[in-house]
This record gives C-alpha cells, sequence and structure tokens, in this order.
C-alpha cells in the first residue's frame, strides 16, 4: 500500500479535484435531478480505472527495470537535478550502482533515482569516465 501512495499520490489528488468540480457542477440548479450521482458514479469510475491501470503499468515497467538490471543489463533514467543537454543517466552494476527498495543507488552519486523513471537502455554500451578522460588525453597528445 506505501508504494501505492508513493507512486500515486499526484494522481489521487487530481482525482479528487476532478471529483470535487464534478459534485460542484452537478449540484447546480441547472442540472437535471440524479446527476449528482450518476455523474459521481462516472467520473469516480473512470478516475479510478486509470489510477489502477496507472499504477499497473508502472509497477511492471519497475519489475522489469529491476529484473535487466539484476542481469546486468544498462537502465537510463531521467536526471532532473541536472539540467543540461545530458538529463539522463546510465546505471549499471560494472559502474557501481546497486538497487535497493526501489532506488537505484551509488555511493559517487549526489541522488538516486527510483525505479518507477528508468527505461531499459537501447543503445551502444556505456563507457566508463576514466575510459574517456583517457582518450581525450590520447588524442591530445598526439595533436
Amino acid at each position: 500500500m506505501e508504494l501505492f501512495i508513493e507512486l500515486e499520490l499526484a494522481y489521487i489528488v487530481i482525482g479528487i479535484f476532478i471529483l470535487s468540480i464534478t459534485a460542484f457542477v452537478t449540484t447546480r440548479d441547472f442540472v437535471p435531478k440524479g446527476a449528482f450521482k450518476k455523474g459521481m458514479l462516472f467520473v469516480g469510475s473512470f478516475v479510478a480505472i486509470m489510477i489502477s491501470a496507472h499504477y499497473y503499468v508502472t509497477t511492471s515497467r519497475m519489475a522489469e527495470v529491476e529484473g535487466l538490471f539484476n542481469k546486468g543489463e544498462t537502465i537510463i533514467c531521467e536526471n532532473k537535478m541536472r539540467r543540461t543537454i545530458s538529463k539522463s543517466v546510465l546505471l549499471s552494476r560494472e559502474l557501481g550502482w546497486t538497487t535497493e527498495d526501489h532506488l537505484f543507488k551509488n555511493d559517487d552519486y549526489e541522488r538516486d533515482f527510483h525505479t518507477a523513471r528508468c527505461v531499459r537502455w537501447i543503445g551502444s554500451e556505456p563507457q566508463i569516465e576514466i575510459e574517456k578522460n583517457d582518450r581525450f588525453k590520447l588524442k591530445k597528445e598526439q595533436k
């Protein structure tokens, strides 16, 4: 239940706001009698179905991402703290990342990434930053 609240709290608040608007509109004088019950039932059911579907899709993706990570594959997560050209971070075991309680953690990195905000990396294999620096130095020396 804690994971559900953590993932869906924003959508629950939006759903409550939509239901309150529905309640306000359906209780006006110009609306036919019985519109409140019908409106709340229809809108409430729609909001509940959409939140449940979002939770199912998100938890399925989380399980897939965690499984792929545990198999040694590379994962990509959005980095909202760093507003540069490259907003995403590549994560893998060989880069020092671990997973704990649906979070990707690394002692060398300032923040953790929730597995719900990550997807499978489809691209070239990531290179460790040291390798990139060594290549840059080698090219510089050759010039």
